[in-house]
């Protein structure tokens, strides 16, 4: 099994200055409810980083247009996913978004993966 997060953003230097922007001058309406839970302006959070490395899941990280390239799937991002021999939605857009805290986020991938 693997779990795929996929980040409603762009990869590349210029979208990723546009979202540190955005995080900083408008965090209310920044779109990737996700990016707002795991990573600081400029950093990863220290608790999501010990949680994806002390993970004995497989875990793969992707820019919305990345995962689109790779997967050739579309979803309303962000999204985690679950794969085994299909691929489905661990927690959807609606569900990240209704997280306040990462670690809520840590406590519903775990309770999913039960």
């Amino acid at each position: 099994m693997k779990l795929i997060f996929v980040y409603n953003a762009d990869s590349g230097p210029i979208s990723g200055l546009f979202d540190i922007g955005h995080k900083i001058i408008s965090p209310g309406s920044y779109s990737c409810g996700l990016c707002q839970l795991t990573f600081d302006t400029f950093t990863e959070k220290q608790a999501w980083r010990v949680f994806r490395e002390s993970s004995p899941i497989e875990m793969e990280f992707l820019h919305r247009d990345e995962f689109e390239k790779k997967y050739g799937m579309q979803f309303d991002y962000p999204v985690i996913l679950r794969q085994n021999e299909e691929t489905e939605i661990l927690l959807s857009k609606k569900e990240i978004d209704g997280v306040a805290h990462l670690d809520e986020l840590i406590a519903k991938i775990k309770e999913c993966l039960k």
